[in-house]
């Protein structure tokens, strides 16, 4: 059986993720939470974060696509 946890929301719009949620999910400060809204109900899921090292990684490979040549062949796309 599913648990459930009960949260309050202020006058600013915000709500605690209660310890039991937060622990369950491995959530920490700053961590970023998204809310999929969908026939009436939302779901919330933590996001994992960018892996930082990978996207500088797959700039750095792009390089051959940015010569002048490159941006006139794609200008009128």
């Amino acid at each position: 059986m599913p648990s459930m946890e009960v949260a309050t929301l202020t006058a600013k719009g915000q709500v605690t993720v209660p310890k039991a949620v937060r622990e369950a999910l491995g959530l920490r400060q700053g961590d970023q939470l998204s809310w999929e809204l969908e026939d009436g109900s939302v779901r919330v899921r933590a996001v994992a974060p960018l892996d930082l090292v990978y996207l500088q990684g797959l700039e750095s490979s792009l390089g051959e696509w940015s010569s002048s040549e490159d941006e006139e062949a794609f200008r009128d796309l």
